[in-house]
């Protein structure tokens, strides 16, 4: 149990995804204009990372890295790349079916964000590095969950930061996308502070 804790508060705060080790830049910069869309766009990843770590780590342990089939000299492992991309394609196409279906003003407001989470390198970067820490199955869910709640406090507190930033008055040179890429630079400074907590 303690070791499943120090995992997750490993990967949502000290090693943020965002702010840390820079991944999934794309749509924490693109949807994070408005609360209500980072929180969205912060939901979906949570599902998609959530469910692609747990199935990406029953294939690789169950098929890939198969002990059975290293016996018999079978590797399968450099196909985890592919394989991990086409689990993450599927499980966002299914995603964006049921929020077209359920919840169309989320939809339509995160817009060409949501199949991005696709070449969300987030989303390949935490099944990969589950199976680079050699984590165990139910390590990789807590970890590709708590990755993904990282993710989800960095977006919305990006968001927030940024609602209040467009009522200020700032010099033109910062106005747009440098005020943004000045943000979160402190913002990935101030969760370095983290850095030595675990």
């Amino acid at each position: 149990m303690k070791e499943l804790l120090l995992i997750a508060v490993g990967s949502a705060i000290v090693n943020n995804v965002v702010l840390s080790q820079f991944l999934g830049i794309c749509p924490f910069l693109g949807v994070s204009k408005k609360t209500d869309t980072a929180a969205g766009m912060g939901g979906a990843v949570i599902f998609v990372i959530t469910i692609a770590s747990l199935i990406t780590s029953i294939i690789y342990k169950g098929i890939l890295a198969n002990p059975f089939l290293a016996e018999k000299g079978i590797d399968l492992t450099y196909l985890k790349t592919i394989v991990f991309i086409l689990v993450i394609a599927a499980l966002v196409q299914f995603v964006e079916m049921f929020l077209k279906k359920s919840i169309p003003a989320l939809y339509q407001s995160l817009g060409v964000y949501l199949p991005l989470i696709t070449t969300n390198c987030a989303v390949l970067g935490v099944a990969l590095n589950a199976v680079t820490y050699e984590y165990s199955i139910l390590e990789t869910v807590v970890y590709g969950f708590a990755t993904a709640v990282g993710f989800f406090i960095a977006i919305v507190l990006m968001a927030g930061l940024r609602e209040k930033i467009e009522y200020n008055d700032i010099p033109k040179p910062f106005q747009g996308t440098a005020s943004v890429l000045i943000t979160a630079a402190l913002m990935s400074i101030a969760f370095m502070g983290f850095s030595g907590m675990i």
